[in-house]
This record gives C-alpha cells, structure tokens and sequence, in this order.
C-alpha cells in the first residue's frame, strides 16, 4: 500500500485524546477490523508512513509493536510489515479522499475547513416546504418512483436553462441526489476501466474519485486518446477561477469535433461575488455538452438535488441506470426545489455579499498571521486555494489536525502530481469561527516549521 493512500484512509485519526502511537494503533486496527485493510495487505515502513503523518518514527514503531502483540499485523525483517493472515487479494476499495472520509469522522471539536457548502438551510427553504405541503397531501396515484425526476422540477430546471439562453426541454433533465451521484451516473456510463478523462490540475476530488471508482484514469494535458473530458468553468473548485468565454467556447467545439464527451459542472456557476457574472453554459456552443448542477452548494449541504442537463437519449441512458441505485429521488425535496428555484437568484444574491464578507475575513486573518502563505483573492465560489511558502501540504494537514483544524491538501486534487505546496481552504465559516481556525492554524505551522523533537519512544507495553 502507497504510504499516502493509508494516511488519507486514517482520516483524523490523531485529533483524539491521548498518546499518538495510542491513536495511530487504534485506528489501524479499526481499518483491519472493518476490512478495509485486508489480510496481506502490505502496511508502509516506519519511515515512510513517519513522514506521511509527520510523526516521530518512534511513534509509528511503537502502533506497529502493538498491533504485532495484538496478532493484527506481521512484521518480518526483509518482507515488511503485513496485515495477519493469507493475503485475500485485492478487494474492491473505497475511497481515499481526505473530503469524504472527513464527512464520516464524528464532529470532535475539529473546526472543519476541509468541506465547503452552506451549514444551514435559508428561510427561502423552509418557505418551499411549507408551500409544498399541499401539493404533497393532495397526491393520489403516484407511487412516488420517478427515476428521471419529479417532473415539476425537471420543468423548473428546463426553464432556468432557457432564461440562460440554453432551450431546454424537460426529458433533457435527469434530477439526481445531488451532483455527486451525477459525477458517479457519468463516470459508470462514460468510461471503462483504463479509459484516460481529460481533467483540469486542480479539480475537484469528487470527480477524480467517481472515474477512478470506473477504473478510469485522470489525467491532464491535450484531448488526445480521452474517453471523456471534464472541467469546472466558472467559479472553479478549488482554484476560484472563472475559465474565459473564448476558451470555453473552443473547449466544447473541440471537444464535439472530436467526439469526445464534455462534462461541464456548473455545481458553483452562481457562486460569484457581488458584481460577478454567472456565465453562460458551455452547452450554448454545443449539443454535445453535457451538464451538471446542483443546488447544495448553493442552497443548504443537507438539500440533495442535483441534475445533469444532456440530450434526450443520454438523460434516458442515464435514467435506466440511475433506476438501479434508487429508483429515483425524495418526491418532498424535489417539490420544495422546484417551488425555490424562480427565487433562486434573489436568494443568491443575498448570499453573496456574506460570503464575500467570509472570503475577506479569512484573507485578512491569514495575512495577519500568515503572512508568509499566499491566498489570492478570488472572484467566487467558497475556497481559497493557498501555497505554502515551505514543506508539504500532505505532511502539514496532519500536524493541523492535531491542533483542530481540518483542510484539504492540494496533491490530492491534482491528477497531474502537482499541487504538493497547497492547500484548499473553505471560507464558508462564520467570521469567528474562520479567526480560530488561522490561530489554531499559525499555531500549527509554528510546530512544523520548528520541527522540535518528536514525542519519546513510549515505555516497554505490557500484553
């Protein structure tokens, strides 16, 4: 196993109470016990997985002894150290993503900078829910099962569209929970294992991990020998970037030459600042662009309605397929966005100022105490994407989690192996919460720039 890969799967192993080497053990046993490290599974080197977790080697020596005495893992001089018992051979994975595996980590004190989305529903919202509880007690003959969506919001979506200057007709609308599971119904219809997806370095973890879930490999570069392309335009994640119409529109034409198939995510495209504009869809210059949107990054995290915009044979291809995994989605959710979305711009225009307000907070805060960190300003969207003057962000998010604080870092959103000085930054906090957060961060990067001595070699343990 890569040493990164078993550091992203530990999640926040080390924000616990007690010795590292205690916390280190417990949840490599954990992953042992779940299966998630299967028997054979070849564990890193003390050293290796040391400076992965920047810890003491000692500490990562000391997990090993424990978890040997416990007969959970083997330690062989020349052989390395493996995970107990016959080697079961590979098991499907799971993810590694530092994003997701912080969603299942119970809330522990971490201020959590790592996942951005608003953190509560707007009074837009519940106004929706309270409209629609009479439609809701009025259905009769409907079981409630719409693979391709209610077609209330598939309607509302289709006429969004078509106030962007997009026609849009509703059977080219497919309602998905969410613009993951829309990122997860591409990659399976899209690619094949060993197929190369054109994407943007950096980009969104979501999307790396749904083709590699495929077997497809992210890549960056040129449009040559892809299965698929996909990009994020406007108000870019993590970046902030707001990608030139001209570019655009060569990007969708060349890819519709080609024969390629565009994924454009349009998950933050109303995410601008005040004074920005949404920018219009890559559809526009192409039939063959295929579209995705959301409305949690937009709206509230916990409302899980996203949609892919395509033609209507893909929006029926992808239907039979989405009819496997849930037979469709929440009808009370799907009536409540459909009655929000001709409120959506005003609602979004509220919000902007905020977190325009939280975007400066957080860079004001940062070039106070960090002011050796760059964090350029951006136009949209709900992240910072930071360089670090020295060292790793992989190395440095450990010692960040050990002071409470959760970030993303940069290598894990980059297909092309760049982006190790980085971090992704969320600044969707409140203004308190975002100043605690860069103290607990400066306090952090103090201790790793210093590098004092690592924690002693515990005592000889008794079994």
């Amino acid at each position: 196993m890569e040493p990164i890969g078993l550091a992203e799967r530990l999640g926040r192993w080390s924000s616990g109470r007690g010795a590292l080497y205690l916390l280190l053990a417990a949840r490599i046993r954990t992953l042992i016990d779940d299966g998630e490290l299967p028997p054979g599974t070849l564990l890193p080197p003390d050293r290796v997985l040391a400076t992965a977790l920047s810890v003491g080697r000692s500490t990562v020596v000391a997990a090993y002894d424990l978890l040997a005495a416990e007969g959970r893992i083997v330690r062989r001089q020349g052989s390395g150290t493996r995970v107990a018992g016959p080697d079961s051979g590979a098991p499907r994975p799971t993810t590694e993503a530092p994003g997701f595996l912080h969603l299942l980590e119970p809330r522990d004190g971490v201020i959590m900078l790592a996942c951005a989305a608003p953190d509560a529903p707007p009074p837009e919202l519940v106004d929706a829910y309270a409209r629609i509880l009479p439609d809701l007690a009025g259905i009769a003959g409907d079981i409630g099962y719409h693979p391709m969506g209610h077609p209330a919001l598939r309607e509302a979506i289709a006429d969004r569209y078509r106030s962007r200057g997009l026609p849009t007709a509703p059977d080219q609308v497919l309602v998905t929970t969410g613009g993951q599971q829309a990122l997860t119904l591409l990659a399976r219809t899209l690619v094949r294992p060993g197929d190369r997806v054109l994407v943007q370095a950096p980009t969104y973890f979501g999307a790396l991990e749904a083709f590699r879930a495929e077997g497809a490999v992210p890549v960056t570069g040129d449009m040559a020998g892809v299965a698929a392309v996909y990009g994020i335009t406007a108000f870019h994640n993590p970046t902030g970037e707001v990608v030139p119409e001209p570019l655009r529109r060569r990007a969708a034409l060349s890819a519709s030459a080609a024969g390629v198939p565009l994924i454009d995510d349009e998950v933050l495209c109303d995410l601008g600042f005040p004074g920005a504009a949404v920018p219009p869809p890559m559809a526009i210059h192409s039939a063959d662009v295929i579209t995705i949107g959301s409305l949690s990054k937009v709206v509230w995290g916990g409302l899980r309605v996203g949609w892919v915009r395509a033609s209507a044979g893909m929006v029926a291809r992808l239907a039979r397929m989405r009819t496997v995994m849930d037979l469709g989605g929440n009808v009370p959710a799907q009536l409540a966005a459909a009655a929000l979305l001709p409120a959506l711009d005003a609602l979004v225009a509220r919000s902007a100022a905020r977190r325009k307000a939280q975007h400066d907070h957080l860079r004001s805060e940062l070039g106070r105490l960090l002011p050796s960190w760059e964090a350029p300003a951006v136009p949209g969207g709900q992240t910072l994407w930071v360089r670090l003057p020295s060292g790793d962000g992989g190395s440095f998010t450990q010692v960040a989690l050990r002071h409470g604080v959760a970030v993303l870092p940069g290598a894990g959103l980059d297909a092309g192996g760049g982006s190790g000085d980085r971090l992704r930054v969320q600044f969707m906090a409140s203004e308190e919460e975002l100043g605690e957060a860069v103290r607990r961060l400066t306090e952090a990067w103090g201790e790793y720039v210093e590098r004092p001595s690592r924690e002693p070699f515990p005592p000889v343990m008794a079994v």
